[in-house]
Order: structure tokens, then C-alpha cells, then sequence
């Protein structure tokens, strides 16, 4: 279901997104070349390229077609790596990397060999290349940065990888392909053996920074190969289909997405099957504005949009034909983990979030901010130098998604988020506005059914004994603080746990 909707969008978007087997990368130097392989400029560049895809690295060396890193296009040595690794097994793979470089354009099609912008990177190779980049500036760059390359020939505006016999090349049928059904358009085509990598998860240290949905481990061990299937083969899906989600799911993690949020370890992205104005604004109903942000009230003009169209019967909660998807991720290892998939109609997600957002409402301080989900996250953490209001790093782990499905599917809100509140104003002796609303959203969703609303300020019409019992118990704290400015532990310090649990216990003493 999660491929095809992938799938489905990439679909949708049609050329707006890279063609298939490319991607946009950011190229610092393009090596251009005269006809004759000779070197007439290296020129920097600060745009993105569209590209042949990068293989799928598994610790293996595959190169790109025509471009790629130093090590692979020049076989120059990463000075980096060079000082923390073996240096003479370092330098043997580099070698290893090169060969495979040129092998893989000396094996292209005659029709693509005999394009001229290939000729010239065949003839610089028979040219001494190393020793044509003597005398420019940017040798120093190439050899301490290890950045990624790319050719170009005199006069073209086109990379060499983009002109037409590069592209071309892209569509050759691998003779030893295995065909079979696909998973997710039902027809019978090249499987892929390795899905291409999905980039822009928060990494955990240590792991691989580009990982897979779709993954088989020790994919040659009987143990994990059904039915003698190994690694793709497990699960087929058509070697076409794979760069299509893969390409629509690298899209809605780019860096700058406004279809990306980041809520704890999870990586949020979401997107519709339609146009949607809900795609434009889910990011702005729970996300906190970047330091930098020229517009910084526009999450809560959001919210307040949001909020009134539902009191007025207008925009997207009237929307009961398009889907909206929903997908968490989280690193793990290798793969990615799916922390949660929610799928509904536009309707359906727009009145989750008004009454999210209605449930966990208070009377608002002066200068209030948007309570983000980051916000209400960081209200549970232990506060740091540079994070007083709570440390992104010390937020307990998997709330942050719990929280988002709870949203999306309108049930409680996790029991870590009540007991973390509680937790900080206990140890830091600090009632918050984010913590207040914890605490209402939580016990609003969780006794909805049973006992009258907590509404955004204080009930005198309540009559609920435990609510009369609290504001009871603050007044008679408020009292004391005032009668003992100076106090050091007041009745909240040393009775709170008892009188939540036992009232009866409390307050005759």
C-alpha cells in the first residue's frame, strides 16, 4: 500500500520531478573538455544537476555513469580517509574504483561510444588525465575535498551524462535480468534485485546515511531466501516501479520539503493523491518556525484558518474524495523503520487535527507560541544549557510518533507524553503553558466519553469531586507561598503524588 501510493504520486507529478534513472545532485566542479579529451576549464558550479541515478552501495564499488566523487573519476585518494584508514588497502580500492569507472564507459553501446561528448572522456583518459589538471586552481580542492565530478564538452550546455546516447544507455536491457510479476502495477517486467537508496533520515550514529524500505538481509543465505529467491527477488517489484517510488519518496524528504516535518526520531512526510491545500499546510500545523523564518506566524495563522473553516463548513474538511497519506520513518540499522502509515480523505485528516487542537486549548498567555508538536515534545524532555525549555536529544524515544498517530487517528494521547509532563513539573517546580495543555489534551481524550470536557480555563460549573479537589489543593499551595515567600517545598513538593492517588490520605493533614 505504501509503494503504491509512492508510485501513484510520482505519477502525478510527471515531470516536475526527475525523469526515471536520474536524480538531482549538487556537482562543485564539471571538467570540460575539448573534443580531442584535452582539458580547457574546470569551472565551479553551485546549481543542481540532473544526473544518471547513483548505484545502490552495499560496502560494493559501483560507479555512476560518467559522473561521480574524485576517487572514482580520477582515482585521487580522499586525504581524509587516507590518514585514518590503511593507507595501502585505501589506495588498492580507489584503484579498484577508477577501473570500474572507465570500464563501465568503455562497455557502453558502439551508438553511445561514438557520441562525441563520450569520445572526449575516452580520449582524456588515454591522455594522462592526472597530469592535465596540473596548473589549476581547483587540483587542491579535488584532492583535499574528494568532491563530485562531472564532464562536459567545450561549447555544450549539457553535462556529457545528460546527452542523448548517455541517456539512451540508461534503457539497455541487462541481459541477465531476471523478469517475473510485479507487486505493485500487476505486470511482468525486469525485476530489481537492489532497491535504490532513500536519503534524508535522521541517522542514528554510526548507521549508513542512505538506506532502503525494501531490503532483504543476507540476501544469498537459504535462511532468507524463499523459495530459492534471493535479496529483490523475496519481493519483486519491476525495476521501473522501484525508481519511481524511490524517486517520489527522495523528493518528499529534499532538503527544504515542505511535505517533511520532524517530530522526535520520526521523520514525517505526506502528500495527497490531488492537489490540496492540506499539503501546502499540514507542516505549519505542527511544526516550530526556523530561526531564519521571514514569516514566523505562519503555522499559527494556519491553525487559525483551520480551526474557523471548520466552524464555518468550508475548506478542506468538506473534502471527502481526495486521500491524504500520512508516513513516518525512523532509522534502523540499515532499513527504515515505518513508525506509522495513515491513510484517510482530506476531510477525515483536517477534523483530526481541529480537534487536536481544540483539545488541547487553554486560555493563551500573552505572546503565546504555536504549541508544534516539538514544543509539546520538548515540554517532557530534560532542559539543557542551550535548550532550557527542553532538549530535542532527551525526548524520550518513539513519543514523538505515538503522539502523530494519535492525531491522525483521533485516539489518546500516549501515556509517556501525560507521565512526562507531570515528570518535569514535578523536578523543575514549573507549571508551563505547553505542559498545561498536555495535561488537558491527555485527560480530554482520554475520559471524553465518560466525564465532562475540560474546557480552556477554569470551570466554576464543574462539580466533578477530583476537579473541585485540584483547585483546592492550588489555592491552599497559593496560600502558602504567599504567607512563606521564601518557602523551599510547599504542599505540592511533598503531597502531589499522595493527593493524586489518595486524596483522603492528604487533606486531613
Amino acid at each position: 500500500m505504501i509503494l503504491q501510493a509512492l508510485y501513484d504520486y510520482r505519477l502525478r507529478k510527471g515531470s516536475s520531478l526527475a525523469p526515471d534513472g536520474f536524480e538531482w545532485r549538487n556537482l562543485p566542479l564539471l571538467i570540460e573538455l575539448s573534443p580531442a579529451g584535452k582539458i580547457t576549464g574546470i569551472l565551479t558550479s553551485e546549481v543542481e544537476h540532473l544526473v544518471p541515478q547513483v548505484p545502490k552501495r552495499a560496502n560494493t564499488i559501483d560507479p555512476a555513469l560518467l559522473w561521480d566523487n574524485a576517487e572514482y573519476v580520477l582515482g585521487i585518494p580522499d586525504q581524509k580517509k587516507m590518514a585514518s584508514r590503511d593507507a595501502r588497502k585505501y589506495r588498492s580500492r580507489v584503484k579498484a574504483m577508477h577501473d570500474a569507472f572507465r570500464t563501465k564507459i568503455a562497455n557502453l553501446s558502439e551508438g553511445a561510444r561514438n557520441d562525441d561528448g563520450v569520445k572526449a572522456v575516452l580520449a582524456f583518459y588515454e591522455n594522462d588525465a592526472l597530469s592535465q589538471l596540473q596548473g589549476f586552481d581547483q587540483s587542491t580542492t579535488i584532492r583535499d575535498k574528494n568532491p563530485n565530478l562531472a564532464f562536459r564538452l567545450q561549447g555544450d550546455t549539457d553535462l556529457v551524462c545528460q546527452r542523448v546516447a548517455s541517456v539512451a544507455s540508461l534503457t539497455q536491457i541487462d541481459p541477465d535480468a531476471i523478469s517475473g510479476l510485479c507487486l505493485i502495477t500487476g505486470e511482468c517486467t525486469e525485476i530489481q534485485r537492489l532497491h535504490p537508496s532513500i536519503k534524508g533520515i535522521r541517522d542514528k550514529p554510526g548507521s549508513p546515511s542512505q538506506k532502503n524500505i525494501v531490503s532483504v538481509n543476507d540476501g544469498e543465505s537459504p535462511a532468507f531466501a524463499s523459495y530459492g529467491k534471493t535479496q529483490g527477488y523475496n519481493s519483486p517489484v519491476g525495476k521501473q516501479t522501484a525508481v519511481r517510488y524511490t524517486t517520489a519518496l527522495n523528493y518528499l524528504l529534499r532538503k527544504g520539503s515542505p511535505q517533511k516535518l520532524q517530530v522526535g526520531d520520526a521523520t514525517t512526510v505526506f502528500w495527497a493523491d490531488h492537489d490540496s491545500s492540506l499539503e501546502n499546510d499540514f507542516a505549519a500545523f505542527f511544526d516550530e518556525p526556523r530561526k531564519d523564518d521571514p514569516d514566523p506566524d505562519r503555522g499559527t495563522r494556519a491553525v487559525a484558518a483551520l480551526l474557523e473553516s471548520a466552524k464555518q463548513g468550508v475548506g478542506p474538511v468538506l473534502d471527502k474524495q481526495t486521500r491524504f497519506f500520512v508516513l513516518g520513518l525512523a532509522p534502523n540499522a540499515a532499513r527504515i523503520a515505518i513508525r506509522f502509515w495513515q491513510v484517510g480523505t482530506v476531510a477525515e485528516m483536517a477534523t483530526r487535527i481541529v480537534r487536536h487542537f481544540n483539545d488541547i486549548k487553554i486560555d493563551e498567555p500573552d505572546n503565546a507560541p504555536l504549541l508544534s508538536l516539538r514544543l509539546l515534545l520538548r515540554a517532557t524532555a530534560q532542559p539543557s544549557e542551550k535548550w532550557p525549555g527542553g532538549d530535542p536529544e532527551k525526548i524520550p524515544p518513539n513519543v514523538g510518533g505515538e503522539l502523530m498517530r494519535a492525531i491522525l487517528e483521533g485516539t489518546c494521547y500516549p501515556e509517556t507524553l501525560f507521565h512526562g509532563a507531570i515528570r518535569r513539573i514535578r523536578a523543575e517546580r514549573e507549571i508551563t503553558y505547553p505542559r498545561v495543555a498536555i495535561l488537558k489534551g491527555c485527560l480530554n481524550r482520554k475520559f471524553n466519553s465518560k466525564e465532562k470536557e475540560i474546557i480552556v480555563s477554569l470551570d466554576f460549573a464543574n462539580t466533578n469531586p477530583g476537579y473541585r479537589l485540584g483547585r483546592l489543593f492550588a489555592v491552599l499551595e497559593r496560600v502558602q507561598e504567599e504567607a512563606n515567600p521564601r518557602i523551599n517545598a510547599t504542599i505540592r513538593d511533598r503531597y502531589y503524588g499522595a493527593f493524586s492517588a489518595v486524596p483522603s490520605s492528604v487533606f486531613s493533614t
